[in-house]
């Protein structure tokens, strides 16, 4: 879970696990078991929810990812009630089948009086479907979750997710059937002090068949062995990086009369011991003493702070 909410705040109603393996005589709905990886991509894709969200609620949000399930889309359904909500299809090229942003219809209505310049207020009585204003905000918001979408996808897939006409009533869509099996993802935001509101994304079972075997495996880091071209190359490419190397012989102090009145031919004392510091950026190298070379003025390096081994 990323920046997982206190347990008051998560959903009232128990969900079913995604490990389903169905009753005797019923079709499996989730033939992958556990969903390692999917999980673990929708809690990379949580995190990019925040900075998607806080231009709009015009404050400081927090997102996380929850258990995903799978279920039937008719009982999924159902689970809604008959509460406003926007219905987003989405398409999967290359693939002919289709997901679902699902979004609550009051937390709509709040981010389009916030675009508008109000509070964030949506009317006590919800309409019973969406003005040609709540559908463009609504379409505007698919076209803002499917980017970062489609970048948490790409290790594991390349999928466009493309938004199409969103519709108020899931009896309205096409291509769906209350039968069909689907993966159920849920996002939570929450902003300061206010009850969270949930973000829905459905991918039907048959869509993901194909990576069931990416989904279905845990994530480990493996070591990944480099090739020593790009090694060598990297190397010779850092070793020619030029830094600037400095000494500061004194640095006197004079009250701010002394620097009002000065002017040319005025001396400033100076002193400095036998060493002086020598600088690479704001790091100390080491120390040395002042003195000529080839008719320029110098410094011998008499000692090094830092090693070759430890310079950074």
């Amino acid at each position: 879970m990323v920046n997982g909410p206190d347990i008051a705040e998560r959903r009232e109603r128990a969900r079913p696990a995604s490990a389903d393996h169905g009753l005797l005589g019923e079709a499996k709905l989730n033939p992958f078991g556990d969903l390692h990886t999917l999980q673990h991509l929708s809690a990379r894709y949580a995190r990019s929810l925040r900075s998607l969200f806080e231009p709009l609620l015009r404050q400081e949000v927090r997102s996380w990812a929850e258990p995903l399930v799978v279920q039937r889309f008719a009982d999924y359904r159902a689970e809604r009630g008959d509460a406003l909500t926007a219905w987003v299809p989405l398409t999967m090229p290359p693939q002919a089948d289709q997901g679902l942003c699902v979004l609550d219809g009051r937390f709509v209505l709040e981010l389009l009086d916030l675009f508008f310049g109000g509070s964030g207020a949506a009317p006590a009585m919800l309409p019973s479907e969406f003005s040609p204003a709540t559908e463009a905000m609504v379409e505007r918001l698919g076209a803002m979750l499917v980017e970062p979408l489609r970048q948490a996808w790409e290790p594991l897939a390349r999928i466009e997710f493309v938004p199409a006409r969103p519709e108020a009533s899931a009896a309205m869509l096409p291509g769906f059937d209350g039968d069909d099996a689907m993966i159920v993802t849920r996002f939570g935001i929450a902003a300061g002090t206010a009850l969270p509101v949930f973000i829905d994304l459905l991918y039907p079972v048959s869509a993901l068949k194909p990576h069931g075997a990416a989904l279905t495996g845990k994530v480990v880091s493996k070591p990944v062995d480099t090739d020593p071209g790009w090694r060598s190359e990297l190397t010779r490419a850092v070793m020619g990086v030029r830094f600037t190397v400095r000494s500061v012989l004194a640095e006197p102090v004079v009250p701010l009369q002394t620097l009002m009145t000065l002017k040319p031919g005025d001396v400033i004392p100076i002193s400095f011991g036998p060493e002086v510091p020598v600088m690479v950026g704001n790091d100390l190298l080491g120390t040395g003493t002042v003195g000529a070379a080839n008719g320029h003025a110098a410094v011998r390096l008499t000692s090094l702070v830092r090693t070759e081994g430890s310079l950074q």
